[in-house]
């Protein structure tokens, strides 16, 4: 096998596994047939424990293909359920950070009802009858050359959520080729995965972890 990009391993035990998922590489397999983080982790697994043959990792949660940030993946079933159920209940909590075109308020709640094209693969803003509901809070920590810094509190988990609830009010994330009618060449999309809350597993307890934002632009103008 081709040598695997060395993934940033945050945390690991016997039942859960956090790491740092590079941008532009897809969680998982998909029709382009690029390599895919699952598949490098369970790699990684394998050639840690010395295992042969298939190795368990539950995926649990998700990032778009161009965004980056901390992920946690499940090293056991019973691990992947505990985790998938406190995603259902929403106690399992994701703060990311983007930079969207714009002056954004200083506070405020996004509420749109959502609903995905298969077909395109693109999200648009519906009606309630057509589309999940889709809920986040944000804060603007700063504003440079009318581009926006905001932290975002994700309530809900929709598809391409936090790019079309901001794009559908004027305030597109920078480099964001699929929902910017005019979007900034040659520049990845500036949404990050800062960090994820929640309770182990096995031992009950409340984990917390959390990234630098990316020293690239546009966040590196926030410094």
């Amino acid at each position: 096998m081709a040598k695997l990009p060395k993934i940033n391993i945050i945390y690991e035990d016997n039942h859960i596994l956090v790491v740092e998922k590079p941008i532009n590489i897809p969680v998982q397999a998909d029709n382009t047939n690029d390599l895919d983080l699952l598949t490098i982790l369970k790699q990684y697994r394998k050639d840690k424990e010395n295992k042969q043959g298939n190795v368990y990792l539950g995926l649990v949660h998700r990032l778009d293909r161009p965004v980056g940030g901390i992920m946690v993946f499940a090293k056991t079933s019973k691990a992947a359920s505990r985790l998938s159920k406190q995603i259902q209940n929403n106690t399992f909590h994701k703060t990311y950070y983007a930079v969207v075109k714009g002056i954004t308020k200083n506070k405020e709640e996004l509420k749109d009802y959502l609903i995905k094209d298969h077909n395109t693969n693109i999200t648009h803003v519906t009606s309630k009858e057509k589309g999940k509901l889709a809920i986040l809070n944000y804060t603007t920590i700063k504003t440079i050359n009318n581009l926006s810094l905001v932290k975002i509190n994700l309530i809900t988990g929709r598809s391409h959520q936090i790019r079309v609830q901001f794009s559908s009010r004027n305030h597109t994330l920078v480099g964001d080729q699929k929902y910017d009618k005019n979007p900034v060449p040659n520049t990845n999309i500036a949404l990050f995965a800062q960090s994820i809350t929640f309770i182990h597993p096995t031992t009950k307890e409340q984990l917390t972890f959390t990234l630098d934002l990316p020293n690239r632009y546009p966040f590196n103008i926030f410094k």
